[in-house]
């Protein structure tokens, strides 16, 4: 019995250092659409898209659960007599929903519950068309049925609004949840990071504030809290911040906030997490200038370049200055205990999202969901439109799995060039973020041209053709991505470079190569080498 609480203890361990959320109100956008992101960091999961064609159901039909994380089967619920499409993170009203885990109080956790995170978000998906609707389907889904897992954040979102929701559950036994969600400013950016972040709230601005009727008297019975209501924090009663939560989880928002306005490094000695009694990072704030569709993709690349988190500024990069360290985020070294950074580009990320929705375009063309199946810093963002009939073969469920490499599988091959590039980080990046970068702009360019071709059309013509451009530009990255993994191959075999001249390799005349490149480690790293070992490698004086 001790090794399965263990177990289970550790797993909302892991749990609570996966994911990042990103978001940015409509206006504080460069183009006025609301945008949220979501890096789905699970250690180990396989990444491909949920789809769920649109569909009416008969009275009596039942709809079989099974656990997100395992795919156990837990039950059946009747299902709703209309379910909208969906597919990833994104339905065909323009609804976009994303979580990040928090964990919150262990005692809290209720396993008999029949739904967990993943259900929700995909039923709640299903059966809502705006953010404020599904507050109430999630709310009412896990009230009814019972929530099986530890405390999240969800990010939920439509073309006019966008709001947090931070819930926990009750306890074994205990099937309601005990939430609060805000609405963030449209002239606002925030985020979300596996730690709540949702602290006092407006207990009668029903517009812009909404919570469970027990949310404060729940924490008073348990003794979480003592105060005035006024003075209610969320996250202090059932989610208490610690170092973790500060330079593990609120570090990655605050570099996204530093990113995007001034005067951030007042709230260094917060997020650095080694002092008590500093000034927290605020739920939100105003951003200097307006967030670029661009601008929130390179958020989500971030390595905290530039800031005293820099992970490439240290040994820890290794020869080949890479911002990635392998995980555990926690190790021990001599009975001390160390951590890693961690960032929010990861190379555990399985799948990596950017919805990207807009309120001055028809439902079927205004919701796409930009889409790559690795660490956003070593992929493109490919378009998927939320009105796709079908799941593009390289990103749905059958193509592959966890355990069986394809060719034909975007997260396999997104994933065998991100590790072919690791080890030799310096020396390869910059050829992927050549191609990465071309085809994100390519991608860009061309969508407002597709889209303005659509609004011509009628909605089921619209449909189809958007269904089909998702189709293209899926297969569009394998080619490119297919073509790069041979050129890096060919380009850099055994760690050295052929040279090129005018985009071509040189050549003898005869045609065969030239002398390879043999750039040897990069000069910081042969400094390091001369400090760690002295005269033992050093060459006699002819």
């Amino acid at each position: 019995m001790k090794k399965i609480i263990l177990l289970a203890l550790l797993t909302l361990s892991l749990k609570s250092m996966a994911c990042t959320n990103l978001i940015v109100g409509k206006k504080a956008s460069a183009d006025g659409s609301v945008m949220i992101t979501y890096s789905a960091d699970d250690y180990g999961s396989f990444g491909y898209l949920h789809f769920y064609p649109a569909g009416h159901h008969q009275p009596g039909t039942m709809r079989a659960l099974y656990d997100y994380e395992t795919n156990n089967y837990l039950g059946e619920i009747p299902e709703a007599p209309y379910t909208y499409g969906v597919i990833g993170q994104i339905n065909d009203q323009q609804l976009s929903i994303m979580e990040t885990t928090f964990g919150g109080r262990e005692e809290l956790v209720d396993s008999t519950g029949l739904l967990d995170y993943g259900s929700l978000m995909y039923l709640t998906l299903q059966r809502a068309k705006t953010a404020r609707e599904a507050i109430d389907v999630w709310t009412t889904l896990a009230n009814t049925y019972g929530y099986r897992c530890e405390g999240e954040s969800i990010t939920l979102a439509d073309p006019n609004e966008v709001w947090v929701l931070e819930f926990v559950g009750k306890g074994p036994g205990n099937k309601g949840i005990l939430w609060v969600a805000r609405r963030l400013p449209d002239d606002c950016i925030t985020g979300h990071a596996n730690q709540s972040r949702i602290t006092t709230f407006p207990l009668k601005d029903k517009a812009n504030c909404l919570y469970a009727k027990d949310v404060i008297k729940f924490a008073r019975e348990k003794g979480y809290f003592k105060g005035k209501d006024a003075e209610f924090s969320f996250r202090d009663a059932y989610a208490p911040n610690d170092f973790g939560g500060r330079r593990i989880c609120d570090a990655r928002v605050w570099s996204f906030f530093n990113r995007c306005a001034s005067g951030m490094d007042r709230y260094l000695p917060y997020i650095l997490g080694k002092e008590d009694n500093t000034e927290e990072l605020p739920w939100c704030i105003r951003p200097d200038k307006l967030v670029s569709l661009n601008d929130l993709k390179q958020a989500m690349r971030d390595h905290f370049e530039g800031t005293p988190l820099d992970m490439t500024s240290d040994i820890g990069a290794g020869p080949y200055e890479a911002p990635y360290r392998p995980t555990p985020l926690y190790y021990e070294v001599n009975g001390k205990k160390y951590f890693n950074e961690r960032p929010i580009s990861t190379q555990q990320t399985a799948v990596t999202y950017l919805a990207q929705l807009r309120a001055w375009l028809p439902n079927h063309i205004g919701g796409v969901l930009w889409v790559g199946f690795d660490d956003a810093n070593m992929v493109p963002y490919v378009p998927v439109y939320g009105c796709s009939t079908m799941c593009p073969e390289a990103y749905a469920e059958q193509t592959a799995n966890a355990f069986t490499f394809s060719p034909k599988c975007a997260y396999w091959v997104q994933n065998a060039l991100s590790n072919f590039v690791y080890p030799r980080y310096s020396q390869l990046f910059p050829e992927l973020q050549r191609v990465r970068d071309a085809l994100d702009n390519e991608l860009e360019a061309t969508q407002n041209a597709v889209e303005q071709e659509a609004m011509a059309m009628t909605t089921e013509d619209a449909v189809r053709h958007l269904t089909g451009y998702t189709a293209r530009t899926a297969g569009l990255m394998m080619d490119r991505w297919r073509g790069l993994f041979e050129r890096l191959i060919v380009k850099f075999n055994d760690m050295t470079e052929k040279p090129e001249e005018n985009g071509e390799y040189k050549r003898t005349p005869g045609g065969e190569h030239v002398p390879v490149i043999r750039p040897g480690y990069p000069e910081r790293f042969r400094q390091i080498i001369v400090e760690k070992t002295g005269d033992r490698y050093l060459a006699p004086a002819k």
